[in-house]
């Protein structure tokens, strides 16, 4: 119940902040520059990857994880608050390009947070759910904060977005007011002690546990190339309401009901993924996401080349990019599965690494949406997802030990 309220919470406060939509027309609102705003998935995913790497082994020797839980959702509140500040002091009208990288630095570091937030948590939800009710979890969690998400959004926005501006100093003190609830949710939790021992290593074999993983588990190095090709998605994420805004004409206004239905989204595909992880496995959770997420780009590519048509569905596009989160958290499921539970923080940790190695290629990614267009680049990109989903067939259902419906390999070539 306790995880439950805190991800509700969590949910409520990230839609004012959705990544898609709010994050990146708030650096576009500071005169940033198309490779700058292809840095935010950059920092968004190396914060979710590096940081957990390196503090693995800490949050696996530690008997209570949920300091480690606790710690991070306190910190979050404190970057969020500092991002807030920004607007409080009116940096961005006086010093517009000093506030976009004072951002860039603030979001960087919250994203830090986040990343080992999110380590912490699962490790600790592999400690107290069991496997066919973490699906239930993540299903009831989901449609609560979406419900919650939503309603705010839609009694608060109107008030705060407006044609030509946005009063981003309201947005983002909401969204503290509700990291820090949920970091009050946090200090409830009961957990028991656990005894996990592992030998401390120099800061240049770090990465020796993510390599070793991914070199003695053949499966897992087919999932860590399915996730690569899955966070492909992502490098887009800064590109889809400014396209939308400057070729199809729409306002500030319009980002309010994007945030609205990509958390629609994020709770019909809860309901939709939750069942079917629980009764039939993760596998077949992941092979069904990584298809539907192909749409989002393709979708986008042809409703941006018909201008009619993109200005009355454009907002299907949000519906599915609200998959992304599902998504993550089916792909952060599977390895709890397949890993005994004193190595869920190694396997969480390499997975993490395997999601961000596409990322530091945003820069470039956004270089080219200003070089050649959204339009070439959307369509490579699906090109990878499909890729990705094809790969996924080759996965073991860890319930039953067998692979999808495509025949998996015989050797480890994969």
């Amino acid at each position: 119940v306790i995880l439950v309220i805190y991800q509700a919470l969590m949910r409520t406060g990230w839609i004012f902040k959705t990544e898609s939509v709010i994050m990146p027309a708030v650096l576009e609102s500071l005169a940033a520059s198309p490779w700058m705003m292809g840095c935010l998935p950059l920092l968004n995913r190396f914060g979710q990857s590096i940081p957990p790497l390196l503090v693995a082994r800490r949050i696996k020797v530690t008997p209570y994880k949920s300091r480690a839980f606790i710690g991070t959702t306190t910190s979050m509140t404190l970057m969020f608050a500092g991002i807030t500040a920004l607007w409080i002091f009116n940096l961005d009208v006086n010093l517009s390009q000093v506030a976009a990288w004072i951002y860039l630095l603030l979001y960087g570091m919250f994203f830090t947070a986040i990343g080992i937030n999110q380590l912490a948590y699962n490790t600790l939800q592999g400690k107290l759910i069991r496997p066919t009710r973490r699906g239930r979890l993540l299903m009831i969690a989901d449609v609560i904060g979406v419900t919650s998400a939503v309603l705010c959004a839609v009694a608060l926005l109107p008030r705060w977005l407006h044609e030509g501006s946005a009063a981003f100093e309201w947005i983002f003190g909401f969204s503290t007011c509700l990291f820090a609830a949920a970091s009050l949710m946090a200090w409830q939790l009961i957990e028991l002690p656990d005894n996990h021992d592992e030998p401390r290593k120099p800061l240049r074999r770090l990465f020796e546990g993510a390599y070793r993983t991914l070199k003695e588990d053949a499966n897992f190095r087919r999932l860590a190339m399915v996730s690569a090709l899955f966070t492909t998605a992502l490098l887009l994420f800064p590109f889809y309401q400014s396209v939308a805004r400057k070729d199809l004409k729409l306002g500030f206004p319009m980002l309010m009901w994007w945030v609205v239905y990509q958390n629609v989204g994020t709770g019909l595909f809860s309901v939709l993924t939750g069942p079917i992880a629980d009764r039939f496995g993760n596998r077949r959770a992941l092979s069904i996401v990584t298809l539907l997420i192909c749409a989002a780009p393709l979708l986008a590519a042809v409703l941006i080349s018909y201008e009619e048509l993109g200005k009355q569905y454009y907002s299907l596009v949000f519906v599915l990019i609200g998959l992304t989160p599902v998504a993550q958290k089916t792909f952060n499921n599977y390895p709890l599965e397949i890993a005994p539970p004193s190595e869920h923080p190694r396997y969480l940790s390499t997975q993490n690494l395997c999601m961000a190695a596409p990322l530091f290629l945003s820069p470039l990614a956004g270089y080219l949406v200003g070089q050649i267009g959204f339009l070439w680049v959307s369509l490579f990109i699906t090109g990878l997802l499909f890729l990705g989903w094809l790969l996924s067939f080759t996965l073991v259902e860890p319930r039953h030990g067998q692979p999808g419906s495509i025949v998996a390999p015989a050797d480890d070539s994969l």
